[in-house]
């Protein structure tokens, strides 16, 4: 049985390292969000603001942030449950939309921003 050719391991090497580079790539970030997701994000965050619950979300949104991925991995093992309960559409959008680092940090400052008109509508 012949040895493999030192060329041979460099390129199997190679494709290894190459596979291993990407393995765990998510989306670019700098992908725009589209207009049913920004749509999506406003109807969180007004029915959080509206609840009173600014501040315990954001201290949950900050605190889930580095977990988002995992977090949309779980929503589409569990979408055939969940979809007895809620939209399967929006549901799956919530999952894409976890997929992507820069979602929660947007939340975030979608609902801060709906909390300040509130409290100065408020004042």
């Amino acid at each position: 049985m012949p040895l493999p050719s030192k060329v041979r391991m460099a390129e199997k090497l190679a494709q290894l390292q190459a596979g291993f580079r990407h393995a765990f790539a998510v989306q670019p970030e700098s992908q725009p969000l589209s207009i049913d997701d920004v749509e999506l994000m406003e109807r969180v965050a007004d029915v959080i603001v509206k609840r009173g619950m600014t501040a315990p979300a954001t201290v949950f949104l900050e605190s889930m942030g580095p977990m988002n991925f995992l977090g949309s991995q779980a929503l589409h093992f569990f979408t055939p449950i969940i979809e007895c309960a809620f939209n399967v559409k929006e549901v799956e959008q919530v999952a894409r939309l976890l997929e992507r680092r820069e979602t929660i940090p947007q939340l975030i400052a979608v609902i801060e921003a709906k909390s300040s008109i509130v409290r100065a509508s408020a004042q």
